[in-house]
């Protein structure tokens, strides 16, 4: 299935959580990051329960420091 990181297509298999995108996008470890799929917020603590649907848009933000 296709959905949308950050603008770009992510191809996943068919009932993928949401933690298996973070894991795809080797991301799975880092700290400092909040998803919002389809406009509404997800907790960290929802990511291996939430399975991803075709055409989700999924938005991920990095904390940054600095300056």
């Amino acid at each position: 299935m296709k959905v949308k990181v950050n603008g770009l297509i992510c191809e996943l298999e068919n009932g993928s959580a949401l933690a298996a995108l973070m894991k795809q996008l080797s991301l799975e470890q880092k700290s400092g990051i909040a998803i919002a799929v389809n406009e509404k917020v997800i907790p960290k603590k929802q990511w291996q329960e939430l399975v991803l649907s075709e055409n989700d848009q999924v938005i991920i933000i990095e904390a940054a420091q600095g300056g």
